[in-house]
């Protein structure tokens, strides 16, 4: 029989054909099995992971002998095509491999197809007919008669891989100009994935180009109702600036190719924390995950369980650091903080974030609701190889929404619990014991030399039992070993004994508990002083603490408190992991909180929360005036109490360091400070600012939620109106316009009622802006209309500028230019009057493209340049990008084609730092510039 004539399909059913016929290939049982082969072609799959793979209702006790009859009958079947010549399974010592062509099997030949459609080397034509041959494989749902974990997981693998393959081939047909080709596959598509933007965009595109722009309108309309009635929330950006110009008939007939997703500007995360240098024992256990990594396609998800302190972390981040080169699309790392003493344990929302952010997602990319932010996560990592590890979860449920979807990844998991549900699911579980007396005297020997163990080896015994050869035990008694080198070590073993003995009513099976004997040891040695400081860390809410926050804690100078923090470090009960900033094992935490319940008086403890808070309050208030030096939404204040340390920052960079490096413990304190209202409002409100400016809207509405109940038990209502003000920006600024409206409306009504007319005339500036984010611009007119009346009546000049601007920039969205250049003008004179720099660089890019518009295109270059420069400024590099983009236009216009390339060159610099998807469109005006 022609080789060239046998295909194995399961781009569709299951099937196996055979010079032009299909052959029998058994019960969807059997399929199971012969699909779970193909997808690994060439690769040996387990035994254990195609039990697990066929088997979706539940393991039967006989699996393993059915499975073999399964295997048994589909060798018969290959026997059918070219007497075995084409395909043969074979038995190895890693599992079962079908050795066959991967090219003859459907699924691996789209993959090669659409790798071949995508080299950028190709030209349009070659790229769309391999992707046409790629598309053309498709015979309906891969495995269509399988069910189960596994064929679902292949399948929307599969089905993302189609997606991307169909707009790569769209646009290619596009650049060729093939629009009515386009059109003859893209409505089906569309309607099977109704809310994927880019998709709808380039059947717009294809329309347009077509003669049918009526038509791509109108899909757009359905777009924006699909997106509200489903997501709660509006078309994209890019949509947006596509629809706008389809209006103005500015879209060129043939587009040039744009990214289908976010994926060639993602960055490639590198988040391992540092190897453990003193690292001890778990051969075993490293080989086992060697072993287990080694059956390739078989193994995604890992959960390594075991007690507190036994050394999970350390265990996982050796190996992952061992196997990172296997995962060359970046390594991802997460402390959920599952058993944090504080019971506040990272959430599924902010878990997803920070993966995201780990990619450097630009934040106006990352969806609002948590299920699309779970499903652009997984969208990321569908066609990649990365490792993510996540460290210390509490659960099954913490962790399920941050596994990958993809065979390409692998999810590392620690838990001081089993997560059974999660083995259950197909997870490799590896459970860690206490060492073994050799390993616990590996670990001492490494970290005090390998002489000074084995001259004293009855104390190394004692240390080691009075450690019950728990890691974290064992390396806190090394650390004070390691301090007193001139120590015998006899004589701490003789002194842990004796602590040991003190706490046996403390006594109990779990290491970890028993452990409280060498914590109580090491704390015993310290200074009552560091002892003070030490117990005080288990009030911090965050999860590391920097020297100044914590010489605010225990009410010190600074320069008292570096020494004790440093002699924590030495007794290893604190690390500084940054210079400047320690941490500490939450069951240390945990120990030191007993500790301040135990003998630190209920005021004590009172007073150093407080002062804590108010550290971050006042600090936070310093750094928020050095990011806008002249604001109008925030009082300063009171004076610090005593016995607070503020941070010396000295400018923007400074000010943005800090809240960087702080805004972590900052949210953590807003979460978990209970019955201190007025400093939870305060901290949400100093941490606005900075959230707002780096696009972190998720957590700055996190954090005005919980303002806003503070201020509801505060009975303050316009504490009310700001954090139901800012929240209403917050949502406008995701595009949740839905969400947005009631809490401008309750904003408006509460500043109304209290009479604060400068707050009610920013709440209808917000609508204002709402109405021009949904393309209502002379709706967005009356509400700004009446925000400048407002702002009038109450004298507030930065408000009436801001609001003359926004006024000005409405007209000219709806072409009546001279009347946006005559409230513009008349903004910026009240800008320039009291110096703020912020709303002039608003009103001059307003004013630029008025001019622009107007033909004045000497005139619009002077206005952007003034504007761009004041953006530079304060370091707005979004702004700053878009201004240069239109100052190229402007340049271009006016004939100067070299100065329009600088400027487009300076903007596209900036946009592909920043990720934004708008790099691409400055890209295509350079191309077509230059």
């Amino acid at each position: 029989m022609d080789i060239g004539h046998v295909e194995f399909r399961l781009l569709g059913e299951v099937a196996v054909w055979a010079a032009g016929q299909p052959l029998d290939v058994g019960t969807p049982r059997q399929q199971a099995v012969l699909a779970a082969l193909l997808v690994d072609a060439r690769r040996p799959v387990a035994v254990e992971t195609l039990i697990d793979r066929v088997w979706a209702d539940g393991t039967p006790t006989e699996a393993r002998n059915v499975l073999y009859s399964h295997l048994s009958r589909i060798r018969r079947l290959l026997r059918q095509v070219a007497g075995g010549a084409v395909a043969h399974i074979e038995r190895r010592h890693a599992g079962y491999v079908l050795d066959v062509d991967p090219d003859l099997v459907d699924l691996h030949r789209f993959r090669r197809l659409v790798e071949q459609g995508r080299d950028p080397r190709g030209d349009d034509a070659a790229r769309s007919a391999a992707l046409h041959q790629a598309l053309a494989l498709w015979r309906g749902r891969p495995l269509a008669a399988l069910t189960g974990q596994w064929a679902a997981q292949v399948r929307a693998s599969c089905d993302q891989q189609r997606l991307d393959a169909a707009m790569h081939w769209a646009r290619a047909e596009l650049n060729l100009g093939h629009p009515a080709t386009v059109l003859g596959v893209l409505p089906d598509l569309v309607a099977e994935h109704p809310l994927v933007e880019p998709l709808e965009g380039l059947l717009m595109r294809a329309l347009h180009a077509a003669g049918r722009g009526a038509e791509a309108l109108d899909r757009y309309s359905g777009l924006r109702q699909r997106l509200a009635d489903q997501l709660g929330t509006d078309p994209s950006e890019e949509m947006r600036t596509l629809h706008q110009a389809l209006l103005r008939g500015e879209l060129p007939a043939v587009a040039r190719p744009e990214p289908v997703t976010v994926a060639p500007a993602l960055a490639t995360p590198a988040q391992l924390p540092q190897d453990v240098s003193c690292f001890a024992g778990r051969d075993r256990e490293l080989h086992r995950l060697d072993a287990l990594l080694a059956e390739p396609g078989t193994t995604t998800m890992i959960v390594i369980d075991g007690t507190a302190g036994i050394g999970k972390t350390a265990l996982a981040v050796r190996w992952a650091h061992r196997v990172a080169g296997r995962f060359p699309d970046g390594q991802l790392y997460l402390n959920l903080r599952g058993f944090d003493p504080t019971g506040s344990p990272v959430t599924a929302a902010e878990a997803l974030r920070a993966l995201l952010d780990g990619f450097e997602v630009p934040a106006d990319r990352i969806p609002a609701g948590l299920e699309a932010q779970a499903g652009l996560y997984r969208s990321l990592l569908a066609t990649r190889k990365v490792l993510v590890l996540l460290d210390n979860a509490r659960d099954a449920e913490q962790v399920r929404p941050l596994l990958p979807g993809s065979p390409g990844c692998l999810a590392a998991v620690t838990s001081r619990n089993q997560l059974a549900s999660l083995v259950a699911a197909g997870a490799h579980p590896v459970t860690l014991e206490l060492l073994t007396t050799t390993e616990a005297r590996e670990l001492l020997a490494r970290r005090l030399g390998g002489s000074r163990v084995t001259a004293e080896p009855q104390a190394v015994d004692a240390i080691i039992t009075a450690c019950t050869r728990l890691p974290l035990a064992l390396s806190i008694v090394a650390a004070r070993a390691a301090i007193h080198p001139r120590f015998g070590l006899a004589v701490l073993a003789d002194e842990l004994r004796e602590a040991t003995g003190r706490l046996d009513e403390l006594a109990s099976a779990d290491p970890a508990i028993d452990a409280r004997a060498v914590f109580s040891w090491s704390y015993r040695q310290l200074s009552p002083a560091a002892a003070r400081v030490f117990r005080l860390l288990g009030l911090h809410s965050g999860p590391d603490v920097a020297t100044p926050a914590a010489a605010s804690l225990a009410g010190i100078p600074v320069a008292k408190v570096r020494p004790l923090l440093a002699e924590l470090a030495r007794a290893h009960l604190v690390a500084e992991h940054v210079p400047g900033r320690f941490a500490c094992h939450d069951l240390l935490r945990a120990y030191a909180a007993e500790q301040t319940l135990a003998i630190d008086t209920d005021p004590e403890r009172s007073a150093a929360i407080g002062r804590g808070l108010d550290h971050y309050v006042h600090s936070g208030y310093h750094a928020d005036r050095l990011l806008n030096p002249h604001p109008d939404d925030v009082a300063s204040p009171t004076q610090p109490p005593p016995g607070i340390t503020l941070e010396h920052l000295a400018g923007r960079a400074q000010a943005l360091a800090w809240f960087t490096a702080e805004q972590p413990v900052m949210l953590a304190a807003i979460r978990q400070s209970t019955g201190l209202d007025a400093q939870v409002w305060q901290l949400a409100r100093t941490l606005r600012r900075f959230l707002s400016y780096q696009g972190r809207w998720h957590d700055s509405i996190d954090a005005l939620s919980a303002a806003l109940e503070a201020a509801r038990r505060l009975g303050d209502p316009l504490q009310q109106a700001y954090a139901h003000r800012f929240l209403g920006g917050d949502y406008i600024a995701l595009g949740c316009y839905e969400k947005a409206r009631p809490h401008l409306d309750q904003a408006r009504d509460l500043y109304s009622s209290a009479g604060d007319t400068v707050g009610e005339a920013h709440v209808h500036r917000y609508f204002s802006w709402m109405l021009d984010r949904q393309g209502l611009h002379r709706e967005a007119i009356g509400y700004a209309r009446r925000a400048l009346d407002l702002f009038r009546a109450a004298g507030h000049r930065a408000g009436q500028a801001r609001a003359l601007n926004a006024i000005g920039w409405f007209h000219a969205l709806l072409g009546d230019y001279e009347e946006a250049l005559h409230h513009c003008r008349l903004a910026l004179e009240l800008q320039e009057r009291f110096g703020d720099r912020f709303g002039q660089a608003e009103t001059w890019d307003s004013l630029g493209y008025a001019n622009h518009h107007l033909g004045r295109h000497a005139e619009a270059v002077g206005c952007y340049r003034t504007a761009r420069d004041l953006y530079h400024e304060f370091d707005d590099r979004y702004n700053e990008a878009d201004t240069s983009a239109s100052l190229g236009d402007a340049h271009f216009a006016a004939g100067d084609t070299e100065s329009a390339c600088a400027a487009w060159q300076h903007a596209l610099g900036i946009l592909d730092q920043l990720g934004h998807p708008a790099a691409e469109e400055v890209r295509h005006r350079l191309k077509a510039g230059g």
